[in-house]
């Protein structure tokens, strides 16, 4: 006899608590289940890291059907990424979100793997050096997908007086709002003049530390479009 998710006891906790808390909604307002199950109407995108302790909904203290959410390793937006550019597409174009989040956060597991490898010494005939050891080594997709950012570790110098990993943490951010910058979903965006409010993106860290977002300051909107 197949098992059910109910064999497992993390499984049953999760369900358990998720209809107490149906149930404590429901008690508060009556209303709200039957609302959101009629549409949604987010104003944010957030492009973030799958890090389990970086729950969007939970650090904003925001209700479901706030936030759209894209969340990936290292919160990297590749432009080559159809699963990225469809999230956008429909969140800009559908959804009519009006700002995207680029999130990233501290003690990130994946910047720090790729500064490792980026750091490491290249040896002849000795394969080149992965953020992740994998059976697959270069070739397997974790790696893969962290190439650009290995990439851009090699190519940045750090300041003098910076921590390396909080330094390319942001780099990678900024780097991220350059290429949703770059998509032609953004591009329809600003250079649509009929639209009365147009989309902004912005960039910002989590500190795992103090619960804080920090906005780093780099927001992009159409006026940065040359038209």
């Amino acid at each position: 006899m197949s098992p059910v998710a109910t064999d497992f006891p993390v499984l049953a906790g999760l369900l358990s608590s998720n209809a107490q808390w149906a149930e404590d909604i429901n008690g508060k307002n009556p209303d709200f289940f039957p609302c959101t199950a009629n549409g949604q109407a987010p104003k944010i995108l957030w492009i973030g890291c799958g890090d389990s302790r970086v729950p969007e909904s939970v650090i904003t203290a925001s209700e479901p059907g706030t936030i759209f959410v894209h969340r990936n390793i290292a919160n990297l937006f590749h432009l080559h990424d159809d699963n990225a550019q469809a999230v956008l597409e429909f969140a800009v174009q559908d959804l009519k979100v009006e700002h995207i989040l680029v999130v990233g956060h501290s003690n990130c597991g994946g910047v720090q793997a790729c500064i490792n490898a980026a750091a490491a010494p290249v040896e002849a005939d000795a394969p080149e050096a992965t953020p992740y050891d994998c059976p697959a080594g270069s070739n397997a997709p974790l790696n893969r997908w962290l190439v650009p950012l290995v990439e851009l570790v090699r190519a940045t110098q750090v300041p003098e007086g910076r921590d390396a990993l909080d330094f390319f943490i942001e780099e990678s951010v900024k780097a991220q709002i350059a290429n949703v910058c770059k998509t032609e979903t953004i591009f329809a965006n600003w250079a649509n003049r009929s639209l009365e409010k147009k989309v902004y993106v912005h960039g910002m860290v989590y500190d795992l530390g103090t619960g804080r977002l920090k906005d780093l300051g780099v927001s992009r909107g159409s006026e940065s479009l040359e038209v």
